[in-house]
């Protein structure tokens, strides 16, 4: 089966500094992986690069089988790439319907995922047609994720989407993303330092230290826990 994500070799960085060294990665259809490490390490470095917002230094993104190494961001998202940045980027002067609508260009399949949306977050229920700007912290995450989830793509990369969320919004996040793999085969690459929270919903894992990835392995392997906890202290 073609993987759905594919990193080869990859390099990159900002300017002249040199953040990510030779990443080998792959993401298969309906997997979700972990990647852990602590702040600084280049987790985020590694998905604006494979978004296209970084450029490689060396080594070859393969989505789906097709390349798009070099390719602007917006030609990578026509790939049905979804991607949760850790920066809350949502309209603030927009209501949360109108983020929604934005990646619903179907008028007919609007109300439909509005009322989707209701059911995954019922804290979202009444907020509908409040600016996004005014929603708390773990509120606008919810609609990240929700943005993420409604064109229903074949990738996502959810970006430290649990930092700051309250354990009962973790649970609601963790079900959510959870029943959307049951109900069709999207892969998504989870970039997280919340080792319960990414062991909870990943099948794989592996550990970004320094721009390198230095532990990889199964979330059912006896040790892993402690492995990744382990490279999380030092």
């Amino acid at each position: 089966m073609m993987a759905a994500l594919e990193l080869a070799g990859i390099s990159s960085g900002y300017g002249e500094a040199l953040v990510l060294r030779n990443i080998d990665l792959t993401v298969q259809p309906g997997e979700i992986f972990a990647l852990l490490g602590k702040n600084g390490m280049g987790k985020s470095t590694l998905l604006k690069t494979v978004m296209g917002y970084l450029p490689t230094r060396s080594g070859r993104i393969l989505v789906a089988g097709a390349e798009t190494t070099g390719l602007a961001p917006h030609r990578v998202a026509r790939r049905s790439i979804a991607y949760t940045p850790q920066e809350q980027a949502l309209f603030q002067d927009l209501t949360l319907a109108d983020n929604l609508r934005l990646v619903m260009p179907d008028p007919e399949s609007v109300q439909t995922g509005l009322d989707r949306i209701a059911a995954w977050f019922p804290v979202l229920r009444n907020r509908l047609y409040q600016r996004a700007g005014t929603l708390s912290g773990g509120e606008q995450k919810m609609l990240l994720v929700a943005r993420a989830i409604l064109p229903e793509p074949k990738l996502m990369l959810i970006d430290e989407i649990s930092e700051g969320l309250q354990p009962t919004m973790i649970a609601a996040v963790v079900d959510v993303l959870k029943t959307e793999r049951r109900r069709r085969p999207v892969a998504m690459l989870l970039v997280e330092q919340n080792v319960p929270f990414a062991f909870s919903l990943a099948d794989r894992f592996a550990v970004l230290k320094r721009g390198e990835i230095v532990a990889r392995g199964s979330v059912s392997d006896h040790d892993a826990r402690a492995v990744v906890e382990e490279h999380l202290r030092v």
